[in-house]
């Protein structure tokens, strides 16, 4: 389905959001966002995926990327696949009240797609937006960071755990991000 947003300069950092199909509530469950962290962690060490800020919420998550090998769609793609593949696996296999109720609703999901025949656990599309200036890097950047700030679950964004706000604040995080400070001269 195409929504409009594509990525056009594969190189470039992006603004991504990755959604959970029907808004499913899956990232309540720790483990199911710790899968998010270590398949993160991975994508950062093995694969060339730049993280300059990102935040896992109830259900979806933001992230600020780009790909050292400049093949960021393909970069997403994998993270998407990978991780679906073990959520769903973790919601099948580990104690979950909602199993039966969410499993129906990602088998349902695929009714209208073609590409994934059991279960599609997120939404197709990422509303990549290209980071253009460091103005909208910052924004975006922002914008990632005070998310569970509106949402009522912290009072100040770096309390929260699942989010490069501490990395920036504090310089620690879950994550080895790169911090924009160090980049704002080579978008401009």
């Amino acid at each position: 389905m195409h929504t409009g947003y594509i990525i056009r300069n594969q190189d470039r950092p992006h603004f991504i959001t990755c959604t959970v199909v029907n808004w499913i509530d899956v990232f309540t469950r720790k483990s199911n966002r710790n899968i998010i962290i270590d398949s993160l962690a991975y994508c950062i060490k093995e694969k060339g995926m730049i993280l300059y800020g990102y935040v896992i919420m109830s259900n979806y998550i933001h992230l600020i990327v780009q790909s050292s090998k400049g093949k960021i769609s393909e970069l997403i793609r994998d993270f998407k696949k990978f991780t679906a593949t073990q959520i769903l696996q973790a919601i099948q296999n580990e104690p979950e009240s909602r199993r039966e109720w969410m499993m129906e609703l990602f088998s349902k999901a695929t009714e209208t797609h073609i590409r994934n025949t059991n279960y599609q656990f997120w939404k197709y599309g990422n509303h990549p937006e290209e980071i253009y200036s460091s103005r909208f890097l910052w924004v975006k950047l922002n914008h990632i960071h005070q998310n569970p700030v509106h949402a009522g679950i912290v009072a100040m964004a770096e309390y929260y755990v699942y989010s490069s706000a501490s990395n920036y604040a504090q310089g620690k995080g879950l994550l080895a991000v790169v911090l924009v400070d160090g980049y704002l001269d080579a978008i401009g």
